[in-house]
């Protein structure tokens, strides 16, 4: 990026002083062109000093890897990897495969339940209040596994810790804190890194994340559960996963700062907040590294080798059960766009999200057959009426909790994958459901999970 501000320097400068020195040669002598002379010479002043400030804000956000470009390789099917922290405050990457492994082992003869939850901005609340409302049917499973994405990621602890900490939950989904969140930069957009501020993202975070909660997390991780969240490289463009266990564990003094970062970039759309940047100590090496939105690269993962079942467990009620929670539509229905550059942009960038969200869905799916597991899923009907999904105002985010968790509590949240009846996975209660059709009864979530 700098060497193209410096190329425009260039070319302007030059044809600026060359049409001074050609305006001088035709009126040598003449009042006019020392006139037109200094008239011609005013924007090289202004020139000059937006491009330095330009340049700075290139370089202040450059980071690059500390290894060089000739020793890295593209990966090609490489397992996922997970970047955990050793009692000696090391990163390291392990193996899902071997993390799998030490699942099964610490959990002999048990069912593994693993959690996903996606991104989805504001539509977070649809998370909150399906997980709230899971408890009240008195059938939330205890998941071994919890991941998440984005403003799943924030979800994400809450209900690896339980129960005990749904009223924690639905206080930040549902009372709208965040409504504040989106500050903009003002002048600082032009050279800055985003369009709002970071700080009150962050500062959102710090107030949730109590030692109380890092303290329960550390201890559910000792029990052999692992939670997991997912951003991105700004630098390789690859997603990382945090096992945020092993941050609560082994974090020490530092483990605060760690796991609010991680979450805080989890959470940070590109272009919509700044990357955060976290100082890893790896291979005995502190080096810092830029992190985006994980949902930038996936809108939900589940490593494929934790749903593998042992053959003799296929049959039987101790195969892994997959729940994936999609914040957000899984489909938007047609709808007028005016052809312009704008609405057709964001438009097609919204198109190419959804159609990712699909594919992960339904790949995850197939795994989860192949494997002998099985897949349910939840997500908002299109047909919900909603705001966007950066409208943080309690308004819009209590009423959509409370719909989930409204259908969840009746037992209309989960659509198996692969069967076209209309069983939602669980009890259903007869209790008074909302008046759009609950997840289980929405016709495309349905259709999505037999075709």
């Amino acid at each position: 990026m700098a060497n193209t501000v410096v190329l425009v320097i260039s070319v302007h400068t030059t044809a600026l002083l060359s049409g001074a020195c050609v305006v001088r040669m035709r009126f040598p002598g003449d009042r006019r062109a020392s006139s037109l002379r200094l008239w011609l010479l005013v924007p090289i002043l202004l020139i000059y000093p937006v491009c330095l400030l330009a340049l700075q804000g290139c370089a202040g956000f450059a980071v690059a890897e500390s290894t060089a470009m000739v020793d890295w390789q593209p990966p090609a099917n490489v397992p996922m990897t997970i970047r955990t922290l050793d009692a000696d405050s090391r990163f390291s990457e392990v193996s899902s495969v071997a993390a799998a492994e030490r699942l099964h082992a610490l959990h002999p003869g048990e069912p593994l339940n693993i959690l996903a939850l996606s991104g989805g901005g504001a539509y977070g609340a649809f998370g909150a209040g399906a997980v709230a409302g899971l408890t009240r049917t008195g059938s939330r499973p205890d998941f071994t596994v919890v991941t998440g994405v984005s403003v799943g990621a924030l979800v994400a602890p809450y209900a690896f810790l339980g129960p005990m900490w749904d009223a924690d939950l639905l206080e930040v989904f549902a009372s709208g804190p965040g409504q504040d969140l989106l500050q903009s930069r003002g002048l600082g957009v032009i050279f800055g890194s985003s369009l709002y501020r970071g700080k009150p993202l962050q500062q959102l975070v710090d107030a949730h994340l109590s030692e109380t909660m890092i303290q329960a997390i550390a201890r559910e991780a000792e029990k052999g559960r692992l939670l997991l969240v997912a951003t991105t490289d700004v630098v390789t463009g690859m997603p990382v996963v945090w096992d945020l266990g092993a941050i609560a564990k082994n974090g020490g003094p530092n483990a605060r700062t760690l796991l609010r970062d991680v979450l805080v970039a989890s959470a940070s759309v590109p272009g919509m907040f700044p990357p955060v940047m976290i100082r890893i100590n790896k291979d005995g090496v502190p080096h810092d590294q830029a992190h985006v939105d994980g949902s930038a690269t996936m809108p939900f993962f589940v490593p494929p080798a934790f749903v593998q079942t042992p053959p003799e467990a296929r049959g039987g009620t101790n195969r892994t059960l997959v729940y994936v929670i999609i914040d957000g539509p899984l489909g938007d229905a047609p709808k007028t766009t005016r052809l312009t550059t704008r609405a057709i942009f964001a438009r097609s960038i919204h198109a190419g999200l959804n159609h990712m969200l699909l594919t992960t869905l339904e790949l995850t799916a197939a795994t989860a057959q192949l494997q002998g597991a099985t897949l349910q899923y939840s997500a908002m009907p299109a047909t919900h009426p909603r705001g966007g999904p950066y409208e943080f105002r309690a308004d819009k985010m209590r009423p959509l909790s409370r719909y989930a968790y409204e259908c969840a509590q009746a037992g209309r949240l989960w659509t198996p994958f692969g069967r076209t009846d209309d069983s939602s996975g669980t009890s259903r209660n007869i209790t008074e459901t909302p008046e759009v059709p609950c997840p289980a009864d929405d016709a495309f979530i349905k259709y999505f999970a037999s075709r």
